[in-house]
């Protein structure tokens, strides 16, 4: 059963002159030398008064707000006096002789290497929040700029996809800052992901938004309890703006607010394009359906054929569904391999017929055997050595070829006409934008237009999405908040933990939330199937593990969208009955409420998939929970994510919640512990006014 947790004078001489005369000339000496003495202290406290005064005012010159500067960093504290910020200066130490204070600027002129640009500007934004410009621009000649921000025992959300996903972010080792840009988690598993901007966000209520201008490098410190926030060029993809010197600037915002949730607000409002309009309602409603995890590339048209009248056979619905990789005969191409398909128009009357909308999978890249290779070549396409003559040959997951450049003009129109022509000629609902990540640019390149910062090249990438945006599915985003289409994480293993697990699903969904990426498209259920990265294969079984696709079922139904693959029929009739169980449960309870959240999305911002701490941002727990999410704020859901486990710990915040069950608890914040959940049950909660 469950429970709840709540010196003296000398004597005179008199038998004699003389010597009486030499007593008193040598006692006197000492007087003298006191009197002397007395002088130099007298003047030692006052140099000192002096000394103390300068460095009284210097002191009071070196506070703005709630800041205090010093020459090897700085500090921000919050009204009540406690420090919740502290960044170090790590690459140089101010020379305070040279600072001065402009109204609500403190300004430096030197370092302890040579000239530079320092200031921090104090903003008020509103009665409750403060934000501080920060800059340390190097004037001369100089490898990095280096500051490192504690993390004064408050927990820090944002920055990347990661591989290895938790929530919040944990410290790992100590890692020498490396380039910030978009890159394959799958495959470069200590990288980047393709999802990420320069924003973090503290339990303190503190937020810290990296400009873009900078060539930003990020590391961490374990020992310090540090994240190592660096700008350079040298041995760097960055390069400095066309006519600019290559001297290192670091700059940023660091904002201060009353609780964690409207400072974060506030930055999303201030920093983030918001999405133009909400994608199409049916895949919110019903699920995407995959041939990549059940057929890989040896997909044909009889098996999708196949797959479609399944879908059909069991009773499940389906928004599109999506022919993923391999269609065409080589990589580059945009019509379908004849031998695959021998019939394709034909086949995509019958699926009409039958009801279904189908997707189709794309990508940047043109193989060297493909018969576009040589178009793309001789019109340019292709991002270039750095000479600028020659395509860049690159390495991907299926081969070797040229990587579209989509900086150019003449490319984007090339790559849309191609996309557009597949989408008349058999009536496509649209395509699934697949890499697109920096990773995948040689380490010294060329484009048409200049990238200062690699990671244009994702945006750019992601931009080709729009015209087909109502179901387009992408899998990279950096400042491509404002594309409305489905952004889908990373490829996931068939396997329960948090490296590209089912554990790592929810931290990375709230990651990328906190980014502003909101129309979240969690990876196929079960995973990729992939025969060295599956739980529970064995023998001729190519499924992965019973429970876990049962649980990784269930959480994707409390997802905004969801993405079979691996059928429910490979098993038996109860995970058929189970699936069909959830995904009308989606439909019915979780969609109607995404759809709603979505629209508000448009102007807000907020996201969907919300942290615990949304709504209970005085409490510790919601900090550190990263098995529990929220659907806006009245619908919280706990699903179980370990093997063999048919009850889960529950936190409750405070107020009145209504389980799936009926049972109504109103005195929280509560634990409710060993809460029982059988396999084809989630855990959740509703909101009651």
């Amino acid at each position: 059963m469950y429970q709840i947790v709540p010196v003296a004078p000398g004597e005179s001489q008199l038998d004699g002159g003389s010597p009486l005369k030499k007593k008193r000339g040598y006692d006197g000496r000492p007087m003298v030398m006191a009197g002397m003495l007395g002088c130099v202290l007298v003047l030692a406290a006052v140099v000192a008064w002096c000394y103390y005064s300068a460095s009284l005012r210097k002191a009071q010159l070196l506070k703005t707000e709630l800041l205090g500067l010093n020459k090897d960093g700085f500090t921000i504290r919050n009204q009540a006096g406690a420090v919740i910020f502290t960044m170090a200066f790590r690459s140089g130490i101010l020379d305070l002789d040279s600072c001065s204070k402009e109204q609500n600027i403190l300004k430096c002129t030197r370092s302890n290497s040579g000239k530079l640009n320092f200031f921090i500007e104090t903003v008020p934004l509103k009665d409750t929040v403060m934000c501080y410009r920060v800059r340390w621009e190097e004037q001369e000649d100089k490898t990095f700029v280096e500051h490192a921000m504690g993390c004064n025992g408050s927990h820090w959300y944002g920055g990347a996809e990661l591989a290895t996903q938790y929530w919040p972010i944990k410290i790992h080792g100590e890692e020498e800052p490396h380039p910030f840009i978009t890159s394959d988690v799958y495959s470069k598993r200590n990288s980047f992901g393709g999802i990420l901007e320069r924003y973090w966000l503290s339990s303190n209520a503190t937020a810290i938004k990296i400009n873009d201008s900078v060539p930003f490098h990020l590391g961490w410190s374990e020992e310090d309890r540090t994240l190592r926030f660096q700008a350079r060029y040298f041995d760097s993809p960055f390069r400095p703006a066309e006519g600019r010197p290559a001297f290192p600037e670091l700059s940023y915002r660091v904002c201060v607010g009353p609780d964690v949730t409207s400072i974060h607000k506030l930055m999303v409002r201030r920093y983030f394009p918001k999405p133009i309009k909400v994608p199409s309602p049916e895949v919110f409603k019903r699920p995407v359906w995959s041939t990549w995890a059940l057929h890989k590339s040896a997909i044909t048209q009889e098996k999708l054929l196949q797959f479609a009248s399944d879908i059909t056979k069991y009773g499940f619905a389906c928004s599109h569904l999506e022919l993923d990789d391999r269609y065409t005969a080589d990589y580059g191409e945009f019509d379908f391999d004849p031998q695959k398909f021998p019939n394709a128009t034909g086949m995509f009357d019958t699926l009409r017929e039958a009801g279904f909308q189908v997707s189709l999978w794309t990508h940047p890249f043109i193989n060297y055997d493909s018969i576009n290779f040589g178009t793309a070549v001789e019109k340019g396409l292709f991002v270039r050595e750095p000479g600028g003559e020659l395509p860049a040959l690159v390495r991907w997951w299926n081969g070797i070829g040229g990587i579209l450049d989509f900086t150019n003009i003449e490319t984007r129109e090339w790559y849309s006409s191609h996309l557009r022509l597949l989408k008349d000629r058999y009536e496509i609902a649209s395509f699934k934008f697949d890499a697109g990540e920096t990773s995948y640019l040689p380490r010294q390149f060329s484009t048409l237009v200049p990238l200062s910062d690699p990671s244009t090249f994702t945006r750019r990438y992601t931009e080709m999405a729009i015209p087909f945006s109502e179901r387009a599915e992408l899998r990279v985003g950096y400042q491509s908040q404002n594309i409305s289409c489905f952004f889908r994480i990373i490829d996931r293993d068939s396997v329960w933990g948090y490296e590209l697990g089912l554990k790592s699903i929810i931290p990375t969904v709230l990651t990328i939330g906190i980014l502003g990426y909101q129309f979240v498209l969690p990876d196929m259920i079960g995973g990729n199937a992939y025969p060295n990265r599956t739980e529970g294969i064995s023998g001729n079984s190519s499924l992965p593990n019973r429970e876990l696709y049962i649980r990784w079922l269930e959480l994707s139904a409390f997802m905004p969208a969801m993405q079979f693959s691996i059928p429910p029929w490979e098993y038996d009739k109860e995970v058929v009955k189970i699936a069909q169980k959830f995904t009308k449960l989606h439909e019915t309870l979780v969609a109607p409420r995404v759809l709603e959240l979505a629209g508000e999305v448009l102007d807000t911002g907020d996201p969907i998939i919300r942290p615990l701490w949304w709504i209970a941002n005085d409490a510790e727990a919601a900090f550190k929970i990263d098995s529990q999410f929220l659907i806006g704020d009245d619908l919280m859901v706990a699903p179980v994510l370990e093997p063999g486990k048919k009850e889960r710990d529950i936190y409750l915040p405070a107020g009145r919640w209504r389980s799936y069950k009926g049972e109504h608890f109103d005195k929280g914040p509560m634990y409710l512990t060993d809460y029982p959940v059988d396999l084809d049950e989630v855990a959740y909660f509703t909101w009651v006014p």
